[in-house]
């Protein structure tokens, strides 16, 4: 493993998205530019990894492992990666399929010592030319997310859809969090205590650090159901063009985007899906793709069910891509993952299936960025890199390691290990394709390259 990392170090090809000089001009920041993105005026694609639990590694003490968190940002850069989509907050809960400690113990009580954390990573992360999305919510209960701002500021149970089976109930109740005075209220003070915050480590103001690509929202934001009402959606796509724009206010220099699956993530609705992300607060569009998830693919009978899963897949890669036209906008495929052969949560298991899923979507992603469409990159769910399942059942307990599949998954269901050396090879060489577009640009892609 060490040689293979030792090899993608020489081998690497830098991106416009990922050359970083000093970060004092406008054209530092990375920029939506059209259909697609621009630094120092210079088409750019993003290679990314979900690496979730980055500033929880950065901690001085405590859950910080520090040595780790500099060996992983530096196998992620010699495979190619430049960007690395982060939890910036979570909000600590009494759910068991949540993430402890937490940086938010209750409304306006801070862990500076978490915060500092997330510090260091940017601090890093600057130094290896890498950009960073960071994520202020989530939709989800594994870091407390709206569930838990829901039970602070109304008094209605912080739910777990592990525990209750019930994954509509779940939706819907979450989705109260929009039209909550009081759970705004806060959760507004936190976006302004985190892009406002100045880094310890650096003593740049996170609002004039280049290494961070974009603030989001929230990791998938729903508006509830499919069953949602024309009332409901409306107040969803208010709260995205308001949030954003508050976002905007107090920083002039970073993008803006929702952590929106795509239509799945909105009421199977692509037209509310567009209309969300009409407004000029949303700087690019993401999507997420789970052919699992979404029961288009079983892993206890892939061969009967890979046609299928891979049609369904490549539409909703290329439909996306598709809406992304009608907005003149970039789009990035920032979630996307499978599990390992068996299936499997065991690291000893192969991931020849997943392999041969990434190769699909990549081939899509690269063949339409070749061409000059909007699809600006991606991230993969998500780097687990050193980290190991502890227990025999592969749930997370505090204490463990952290991987890339949060603790409402089994540790190992999605992650990418530093010992799958299949999947890295597959990363890299699509890295390296992806980076030399503009360098090579075919005649497709020429003309948008050199209007950046």
């Amino acid at each position: 493993m060490k040689i293979l990392f030792k090899f993608c170090a020489a081998a690497l090809m830098l991106s416009a998205c990922g050359m970083v000089g000093a970060a004092d001009a406008r054209g530092d920041f990375v920029s939506a530019k059209k259909t697609h993105f621009s630094r120092k005026g210079q088409a750019c694609y993003i290679v990314g990894a979900n690496f979730w639990y980055g500033g929880y590694l950065g901690a001085a003490s405590g859950v910080g492992e520090r040595a780790r968190l500099l060996k992983e940002l530096d196998n992620m850069r010699a495979l190619g990666i430049n960007n690395l989509r982060v939890l910036a907050v979570s909000e600590k809960t009494d759910i068991k399929s949540a993430v402890s400690p937490a940086s938010t113990a209750a409304p306006g009580q801070y862990d500076e010592e978490l915060l500092v954390g997330l510090d260091f990573l940017m601090a890093e992360v600057a130094k290896r030319d890498m950009t960073v999305v960071l994520y202020l919510n989530n939709f989800w209960q594994w870091s407390g997310g709206m569930t838990q701002y829901l039970n602070w500021f109304e008094g209605t149970p912080a739910l777990d859809p592990n525990v209750t089976k019930d994954f509509d109930g779940f939706l819907t109740s979450t989705a109260a969090f929009y039209r909550s005075a009081a759970s705004q209220a806060e959760y507004r003070n936190v976006i302004a205590r985190i892009v406002k915050r100045v880094n310890t480590v650096t003593g740049k103001p996170y609002s004039e650090d280049a290494s961070i690509m974009a603030w989001q929202l929230a990791n998938e934001p729903r508006p509830g159901t499919s069953q949602v009402t024309p009332k409901e959606r409306a107040l969803y796509v208010k709260w995205i063009d308001e949030t954003a724009g508050y976002i905007h206010s107090l920083d002039k220099n970073h993008m803006v985007s929702s952590g929106s699956e795509g239509v799945v993530g909105s009421a199977q609705d692509a037209q509310l899906y567009l209309d969300a992300h009409r407004t000029s607060n949303i700087d690019y569009l993401t999507y997420h793709l789970w052919p699992k998830n979404w029961g288009w693919f079983d892993s206890k009978n892939p061969t009967g069910s890979w046609d299928g899963a891979i049609a369904k897949s490549r539409d909703y890669l290329n439909t996306h891509i598709e809406l992304a036209k009608k907005l003149n906008k970039p789009i990035v495929l920032e979630e996307f993952g499978l599990d390992r052969d068996g299936p499997s949560f065991s690291i000893k298991a192969t991931t020849k299936i997943r392999d041969r899923y990434y190769r699909e979507v990549f081939d899509v992603i690269y063949q339409r960025a070749s061409k000059g469409d909007p699809i600006a990159g991606f991230n993969f769910w998500a780097w687990g890199g050193a980290g190991r399942a502890a227990n025999a059942e592969y749930w997370w307990k505090p204490g463990n390691d952290f991987v890339g599949d949060p603790p409402q998954e089994e540790q190992g269901l999605y992650s990418v290990f530093d010992s799958d050396v299949g999947s890295l090879l597959l990363i890299k060489e699509y890295a390296d394709r992806l980076h030399s577009i503009c360098r090579i640009p075919t005649t497709s892609a020429q003309a948008f390259c050199k209007v950046m």
